[in-house]
Parts: C-alpha cells; sequence; structure tokens
C-alpha cells in the first residue's frame, strides 16, 4: 500500500487514541488504525484531508494549499463534519458505527469500531465474481435492511459500490463512507462534491437536473450485485442511456442463478430511474422471490420512455 501524502505517523496521538498505522486514503481523507488509551479497543480514525487542495504543516495541522482554496477547504469540512454528526445517528448493525467525532490539528476527525474482515471489492476481484447465490442474497440483503433505514431518515447514500462495504465474517455486510450522504426532496444544486463512480452511479446522478430518490441507491445495489456476478464493474450509465449493450443478467447468467435473482437485478439496473424499484422495499420482494418477475422493456419502450 502506498501512504498518502501528509499521513501522521505511528505513535501520534488524537484526543484519546494513538495512531498505530495507516489504513488507506482517497481524495478527501486518510485512514488509520489506532488504539484508545482508555478502553485499549482498536478503533478507525478518518481524517479530513482533501489533498488537491490541502497540506500538513509543521504544526501538524491541516491547512489549505493556497488562498483561492480557503472557500473549497472550509466547505469541504463543514460536510465532513455533517457527515460524522449524521452518522452518529444512524444505529444499525450493518452500517458502520461512528462512536464519536472531534475537532483538532485545523480539520475533523471521525472514530468508527473496528471490525475484522475483507473488503468486498478484493473480495470480487479475488474470486473473479462467479459469487454464489447463498452468498450474494447473505449480503443484500441484510445491506438493504441497513438502506431501508437510511432511507426512512430522509437520507440517501449515493455512493454505494463494493468499495464501500466491508464482509465481515459470515458474508455479514457494514456498509461504509457516508461521504456523499444528501437529503432526499433537496436541490442537487446544493451539493457541489457529489460523488461519481462509474459504473455504479446511474444516470441521474450525471445529470446536473436529474431527480435522485431511492431508486437512485437501488441502482447502485443493482450495479454492485451485477459486479459479484460478473467480476467487473457494470459500464457506465451514459454509455448505457447512449447505446445499451450489456446483456441482461437473466439471460447472461440465467445457468448459474436462479430467475427471480437475475431479474431482481436487472430491474434495480434499469436505464431509467422510472423504471426501477422505487423503494427498497420492492427489491427486498423481488430478492425473495415474492413478487412477479419483472420483464425487462423492449428498446422500443426504452426509447420512448427517454422521449
Amino acid at each position: 500500500m502506498t501512504t498518502p501524502a501528509n499521513a501522521l505517523p505511528a505513535g501520534t496521538r488524537l484526543d484519546e487514541f494513538v495512531i498505530e498505522r495507516i489504513l488507506g486514503g482517497g481524495g478527501f481523507s486518510i485512514v488509520y488504525l489506532a488504539e484508545s488509551t482508555k478502553t485499549r479497543c482498536s478503533v478507525v480514525i478518518k481524517e479530513y484531508m482533501p489533498v488537491t487542495i490541502a497540506t500538513r504543516d509543521d504544526s501538524m495541522s491541516v491547512i489549505p494549499l493556497a488562498e483561492q482554496h480557503t472557500e473549497r477547504f472550509n466547505h469541504g469540512r463543514r460536510l465532513f463534519f455533517q457527515e460524522a454528526s449524521t452518522l452518529t445517528t444512524l444505529k444499525h448493525p450493518n452500517i458502520v458505527n461512528v462512536i464519536n467525532f472531534f475537532r483538532a490539528n485545523g480539520t475533523v476527525y471521525m472514530v468508527m469500531a473496528y471490525e475484522e474482515g475483507v473488503n468486498m471489492q478484493a473480495y470480487i476481484k479475488k474470486h473473479k465474481g462467479n459469487l454464489s447465490e447463498p452468498f450474494i442474497k447473505a449480503v443484500f440483503l441484510p445491506l438493504l435492511n441497513g438502506l431501508q433505514m437510511i432511507h426512512s431518515k430522509g437520507l440517501l447514500h449515493l455512493d454505494i459500490k463494493p468499495g464501500n462495504i466491508h464482509l465481515r465474517s459470515g458474508a455479514n455486510p457494514l456498509l461504509l463512507d457516508f461521504g456523499a450522504v444528501h437529503e432526499m426532496m433537496q436541490s442537487r444544486q446544493f451539493q457541489p462534491n457529489q460523488v461519481i463512480t462509474p459504473g455504479f452511479s446511474p444516470i441521474e446522478q450525471l445529470d446536473p437536473g436529474g431527480y435522485v430518490g431511492p431508486w437512485t441507491d437501488i441502482y447502485a445495489i443493482g450495479a454492485t450485485m451485477r459486479a459479484c456476478l460478473e467480476g467487473v464493474s457494470p459500464p457506465p450509465s451514459p454509455q448505457r442511456r447512449e447505446k445499451d449493450t450489456m446483456r441482461p443478467a437473466a439471460s447472461a447468467f440465467k445457468k448459474k442463478y436462479s430467475a427471480y435473482l437475475l431479474e431482481a437485478v436487472d430491474w434495480a439496473m434499469e436505464v431509467d430511474p422510472m423504471l426501477r424499484p422505487q423503494s427498497v422495499d420492492k427489491l427486498i420482494e423481488a430478492l425473495n422471490g415474492n413478487c412477479l418477475l419483472y420483464t425487462s422493456p423492449s428498446p422500443r419502450d426504452r426509447t420512448r420512455s427517454r422521449m
């Protein structure tokens, strides 16, 4: 693993925690394994560090790289703080457990319970897809239950993908990274830091006038299930809207999986958001085989739906 630039060294103390090592990092944060000096329990600490616009000075404080980045840096820090605050209210066995958050070193830190396991993206890569149907149901039904709770709070995740799912022992899943969390019924124009992951973000997330809702997270869930079958990311949604050459799961994988599982994947991955399940409940019913099989619209019907 490449050490993220500006990462804090092992032995650094943050509040009651001492950093042991770096776990990873992305464009907006660095993640550490740490230990509580009070409980001696291991925790995960996520630090707001937007690498393209910030650096760390000699006092270990995170500061904007230049004056023109100050407003953007401060705005991102506020959003990170809001993410941590939101997550402390979302208590569910399949959602990452944020146990504390605090300000220090000019930035914000989020403290999460540490749990052994493996990242789903790495797991899919290792097995080249081909994950069994019992495994897929064992992972996605609890995840959907957690997502149902998120939606009931008037929130959307908007960044579901294999890399944001942690697999504990027994395929017990944990949904991670709520950095893109978004309130329902809020205009997209007030969400400047939109997170887009090709293959997993549906078309309405990329369109400036797109209307996001539960169906947006449902597409990402469907795309993640498809990756479990195929071993690769699905085609980007703009490419699918232009010319959808992706073979329906119901025909591509019919020799290995049940019809109702494959139909559920295809239904969740409809390019047109109006053709997808409009609530998590409906997708759960489909995965359990408790509703009529979904029939993919013909190319002619797809064209009409986009007019």
